[in-house]
This record gives structure tokens, sequence and C-alpha cells, in this order.
């Protein structure tokens, strides 16, 4: 597709013709990515991560060599228990804290009653 020969494109010319088509490309400095699987994690150590935006979606490249452990084997179980309390996701409860200006406790008061819907749980903190 894009001619042969050993060499390619060069790089700077395909970011140039990605810029052109609205691509945007970055390198991010990832120390670990771990893709979470029903059969166990995939853990990348020194990854080679890139994100890729077009048309306002994003899309990560991870390049490396994984290590495959066991579901909750690698010490993050405290981690998970964490994340989701009460069916509530801390995603949801750091989005509560920043729009309506309160403490997580208190967001995650305020989801748990509007039974996680954050745009009414942020309306009953402001």
């Amino acid at each position: 597709m894009f001619g042969g020969g050993g060499g390619g494109l060069n790089p700077r010319k395909m970011k140039q013709m990605m810029e052109q088509m609205g691509i945007d490309m970055e390198d991010i400095e990832a120390e670990e990515v771990v893709i979470k699987t029903p059969d166990g994690d995939l853990v990348f150590d020194d990854a080679e991560v890139q994100l890729m935006e077009a048309q306002g979606q994003k899309t990560y490249q991870v390049v490396g060599e994984p290590e495959q452990r066991e579901g909750g084997a690698s010490g993050d179980a405290d981690t998970a228990a964490d994340d989701v309390d009460a069916g509530v996701p801390q995603a949801d409860v750091d989005i509560v804290v920043q729009r309506a200006g309160v403490d997580e406790a208190t967001a995650r008061e305020a989801l748990e009653e509007a039974d996680g819907d954050l745009a009414a749980a942020v309306a009953s903190l402001e």
C-alpha cells in the first residue's frame, strides 16, 4: 500500500500526512499498562503507548510484551474495591466532586441517592 522496500515512509513525512488528514498522534510516557480480563490481567511494564486522535475519537496503541497475571493476584484487589463502592464508580464520584465542589463522601452519598445519575447528583448539591 505504501510502496515496497525495506524503509517505508520516513516518520516525518508520515506525521505530516496524518496532520493533513486531521489525525493527531502523541507519545505517552507510561510506566505500566494493565488490561483486566475475565481470565486474568495483562501487565505491560515499560510499554510504548501512543494516543491517536481522529474525528474526536481517541485510540490508544500499546506496544510491548505483557506479563500474564491471575485476576486479583496483582495486589490490586483493594484498588478494585475502592473503584466501585456500593455500586458507584470512582470516576463518577470524581466528576461530582469537581462539578459541585464537595468532598468525596458527600459526592458518593448524592450519587447513591440519585441512583447513579450524575446530573441529578450535581443538581442536588448546587
